[in-house]
C-alpha cells in the first residue's frame, strides 16, 4: 500500500471528518459511474454509492491493505448495487432467445453475421452511447454478469460469489450475453452499412 494511501487509512481509522470527505471526493466521481452502469441514471445509483462510503467508513477496520483502496471501494459500490437490484420490482424484459444464433441440422449458423467494418467500430461518443444502449436491452441477469466481467472487470469466481451463482453459471451467461449483444450491434457495425446508410 503506497504511504499516502496509508496515511488515508490511518486517519480513517481514527475516525477523522476530514480523512471522509477526502476519500468521498476522491473516489466519488468513480464509484457513482459504477452505479450508474448497473442501476441507470437515477437515484439508486446516488444511494448505492453513499450506502457504500457508510459501510466502507465502518469496516475500515477489516480493509487489509491487501488490495488497493480503490479496488476495495470498488467491490463495496457493486455489491451496493447488486443489493438495490434484488429489491426492485423486475421489468419486463426481451427475452435474449431471439438474439442468439441459430444452428442448421448441419451444425452451421443459420444466418451466419458477415464481418463489421473496422471504421465503424471507431471510439466515439455515438458508439459507446449504442452500445450502452445495446446492454441495457439485455436481460438483467444477463446484462449484469456483462457489466462485471466486461465492463468492471471482476474475475469468474467474484462475479459467481457476488450473485450466489456457480462459476459454470455466469460463464454460460457471459457467453450469451456476449452473442445477444453482438446480434444487437450487427446491424449497425457490419462492412457496408455505413454506405448503405448513406445511399
Amino acid at each position: 500500500m503506497a504511504e499516502q494511501e496509508a496515511s488515508l487509512v490511518a486517519a480513517l481509522r481514527a475516525g477523522r471528518e476530514d480523512a471522509y470527505e477526502q476519500l468521498v471526493r476522491t473516489h466519488a466521481g468513480r464509484l457513482l459511474a459504477v452505479a450508474r452502469r448497473l442501476l441507470g441514471d437515477g437515484e439508486d445509483a446516488h444511494d448505492a454509492v453513499q450506502e457504500a462510503f457508510i459501510s466502507a467508513f465502518r469496516s475500515i477496520d477489516r480493509f487489509e491493505g491487501g488490495a488497493r483502496l480503490s479496488t476495495w471501494l470498488h467491490r463495496i459500490v457493486v455489491n451496493a448495487a447488486l443489493m438495490k437490484l434484488r429489491t426492485r420490482r423486475r421489468k419486463p424484459e426481451e427475452p435474449i432467445d431471439d438474439l442468439l444464433p441459430a444452428f442448421l441440422a448441419d451444425g452451421h449458423r443459420e444466418n451466419p453475421n458477415g464481418p463489421w467494418q473496422p471504421a465503424a467500430a471507431a471510439e466515439s461518443r455515438e458508439v459507446r452511447e449504442l452500445v450502452r444502449h445495446s446492454i441495457e436491452r439485455l436481460p438483467e441477469s444477463y446484462r449484469t454478469v456483462l457489466l462485471l466481467r466486461d465492463i468492471e472487470e471482476l474475475d469468474t469466481a467474484e462475479v459467481a460469489e457476488m450473485l450466489h451463482v456457480t462459476p459454470a453459471v455466469v460463464k454460460t451467461r457471459l457467453h450469451r450475453a456476449r452473442q445477444a449483444l453482438r446480434a444487437l450491434l450487427h446491424p449497425h457495425f457490419r462492412a457496408g452499412s455505413a454506405r448503405e446508410g448513406a445511399s
